[in-house]
């Protein structure tokens, strides 16, 4: 085995519950991968701001594949930028009315944005994944370059509401689970395995020795694109279906241990 790319989703991956992890662990282990030359990638729905929060240190060295591939980043080169057109944001948006029970954000290459009167506690919630996120009255007159919508759903309605979406939006955007509840509207095609083909077309480095790792909705297309992929124990069925291999929790350093394997 020889692997020169290793992707990771962060929440229910990555991350333990306490949203971290061993970070002296991890410091070693990217210090072997540099020595062998192994590209480590973070691929996530979250901010690319709050995403380099997490590796102070070498946040300009590794790359980001953020908002679930609608910016990627390596290093500090912005390689690229997703765009939802005017017309199919006032579509979503006009769609989205008839779910009350949804939280609304729109995310953009500047930060995240979410209605003035939208409640305290999703402010709360979503601030721990966009550390960059402001409260508007008009979403239609944000002036930013903006690619994602991310929704929030009672737990109860996620299933019905995903299977609706997906009926109502037609095929220029696309819902996908990203767990607990929560749900992106993507632009169709534009995902993490796009930005994991982006970097590795960049890098030129094949599929065969790329690994990748992921738990939910929003990692299938990654799971299903590398060679070496890998969902957790808790993973939803449609990531476990995706990937060729099973590991641990991602409380007792599942990923960890395989990157081990892996270097």
């Amino acid at each position: 085995m020889s692997i020169q790319m290793i992707a990771v989703d962060m929440d229910g991956t990555f991350l333990n519950d306490r949203k971290d992890y061993n970070r002296d662990r991890f410091r070693a282990q990217y210090a072997e991968m540099k020595r062998k030359g192994i590209r480590f990638v973070v691929a996530s729905g979250n901010q690319y701001y709050q995403l380099r929060s997490f590796f102070p240190d070498i946040a300009d060295e590794i790359a980001f594949v953020a908002e679930n591939g609608a910016f990627i980043v390596d290093g500090n080169e912005e390689v690229f930028t997703g765009h939802m057109s005017d017309e199919t944001i006032a579509k979503t948006l006009e769609i989205l009315q008839q779910y009350p029970s949804s939280n609304v954000a729109i995310c953009g290459k500047q930060s995240a944005y979410m209605r003035h009167d939208e409640s305290d506690d999703y402010y709360d919630y979503a601030i721990q994944y966009y550390h960059r996120l402001k409260r508007v009255e008009d979403f239609t007159r944000i002036e930013d370059q903006l690619f994602k919508f991310a929704l929030r759903f009672p737990l109860e309605d996620l299933d019905q509401a995903i299977v609706n979406l997906k009926r109502e939006l037609g095929e220029e955007v696309t819902p996908v689970a990203c767990g607990h509840g929560d749900v992106d509207i993507i632009v169709t095609g534009i995902h993490k395995a796009h930005g994991i083909k982006l970097l590795q077309h960049r890098w030129q480095i094949p599929d065969d020795m790329t690994a990748a790792f992921g738990d939910s909705g929003n990692d299938v297309e990654m799971l299903r694109h590398v060679h070496y992929s890998y969902a957790m124990e808790h993973a939803s069925d449609i990531a476990k279906r995706a990937a060729k291999y099973r590991i641990g929790s991602n409380n007792i350093e599942a990923v960890l241990d395989t990157i081990d394997n892996l270097l």
